[in-house]
């Protein structure tokens, strides 16, 4: 998310939940009528967003916050793609600093920490559990795969993940929003979790944020956007259709009707669907590289006890992190990482349900799972940048701007492509 630096507003939220005034103190906000009626009338907008996910959304309130005119809109619902389809966490990326990304790690860490601080009703601290299984194992992970010769990590011990959770609270500063980092000997961690799987050597606990109902969170940062400046709206169910010279086609999905929008910029925020997005505006790319991640919520009250208020957050067999997550009353479990083309296609697979039970006898034996405790599966992809690495593992979490303008383009307007990024 793009941070703010204006004067007494927080770099994240800005004044978010405050009481310092709006620019706009007395402007009553559109309903989705009277914003159609105002486009046909004014079909001029300094900025248009296609695509009302985190990344988009987090952009609409920047530029709400410094007063530009600005439109956002998205085919679907807000908040209706990958954002809602994520694991629910606000963290840092611990397992980013394996792959030598340690500017995304202090970024996000700073990201989460203010998300902790400025949304306390939907985001809250979470203890995270790692059972360790392993000493010393995994020590040459990080420069083997620096150099390449790593596709599939090796198991991390108790060693490495006590350097990595040490770096991991470093990047917090001294203004720790949650506690530091602690060890658990075999002992105390089967006393605290008695049906923890008893071959384990340790546990790892450390802090990330649990994001509660992103929906209601993106929502929250929409309406409080617009109710700051009356020349930022925000429409759903409405698509990009084509664009050509200054002038893009949008269609409304609940009436076809189309509307013709001139921008001065257009912010192609739409996630795994940009070069989709870019291809309607006549723009040939290839730069997202989407991996899927589904998900389970199970109705297990054995499980859900069993976990108590902590997400377990550990190694699966196959090398691929994985977690179980409490959500509510409920427990949240995942998540794949598997190449994907069409993000239309995205759908939880029965080879994933089978692997995501099969995942929780490693940490939980005893605690007996079927398909009859699913209530709820879901996928979501990545809008991961494209890549030619062997291992998905290995795709970069960074995010970057791709900048498309110039007379080649057919358009008088530059676009800027949004890959990557996340809550």
């Amino acid at each position: 998310m793009i941070g703010l630096n204006n004067e007494n507003r927080d770099p994240l939220f800005g004044n978010w939940f405050t009481n310092s005034e709006s620019q706009f103190p007395n402007h009553k906000l559109m309903n989705r009528k009277e914003i159609l009626s105002h486009l046909k009338e004014n079909p001029q907008v300094s900025v248009l967003i296609v695509g009302a996910g985190i990344n988009g959304i987090g952009t609409f309130r920047d530029l709400a916050l410094n007063g530009v005119d600005v439109l956002l809109i998205d085919r679907a619902d807000f908040c209706s793609g990958a954002s809602s389809a994520s694991s629910h966490m606000a963290h840092g990326g611990i397992r980013y600093l394996e792959n030598g990304e340690f500017r995304l790690v202090r970024e996000a860490v700073g990201e989460r920490n203010r998300m902790l601080q400025n949304a306390a009703h939907i985001v809250k601290p979470l203890p995270t559990t790692i059972p360790i299984f392993k000493y010393f194992s995994g020590i040459f992970n990080a420069p083997f795969k620096f150099l390449g010769w790593l596709d599939k990590p090796s198991e991390r011990g108790s060693l490495i993940i006590k350097l990595g959770l040490m770096m991991y609270d470093a990047y917090t500063g001294k203004h720790r929003i949650v506690p530091k980092h602690k060890f658990l000997s075999r002992n105390t961690s089967l006393k605290k979790w008695n049906q923890l799987n008893p071959d384990i050597k340790n546990t790892a606990v450390y802090y990330d944020g649990l994001i509660t109902n992103p929906e209601r969170l993106a929502l929250e940062l929409i309406l409080d956007s617009e109710a700051e400046n009356s020349s930022a709206r925000a429409v759903n169910y409405m698509s990009l259709i084509s664009g050509e010279k200054d002038t893009v086609i949008l269609r409304d999905e609940l009436t076809d009707e189309r509307y013709e929008i001139q921008p001065k910029l257009l912010i192609n925020a739409s996630g795994a669907w940009i070069d989709f997005s870019n291809h309607s505006l006549g723009l040939s790319t290839k730069f997202i590289g989407g991996t899927k991640g589904s998900h389970l919520v199970l109705n297990h009250p054995e499980l859900r006890d069993a976990i108590g208020d902590n997400e377990f957050f550990f190694e699966n067999k196959d090398g691929r992190i994985v977690l179980i997550c409490p959500l509510f009353d409920r427990v949240l479990v995942g998540t794949s990482d598997l190449k994907i083309e069409n993000p239309d296609e995205a759908f939880c697979t029965d080879e994933e349900v089978d692997y995501f039970l099969e995942l929780i006898k490693h940490v939980f034996p005893s605690i007996q799972v079927t398909h009859d405790h699913i209530v709820f599966r879901y996928s979501g992809v990545r809008p991961l940048e494209s890549s030619t690495a062997k291992s998905t593992s290995q795709y970069s979490r960074d995010h970057s701007i791709q900048v498309l303008s110039g007379d080649w383009t057919n358009l008088q307007f530059p676009v800027y492509s949004l890959v990557g990024g996340k809550w």
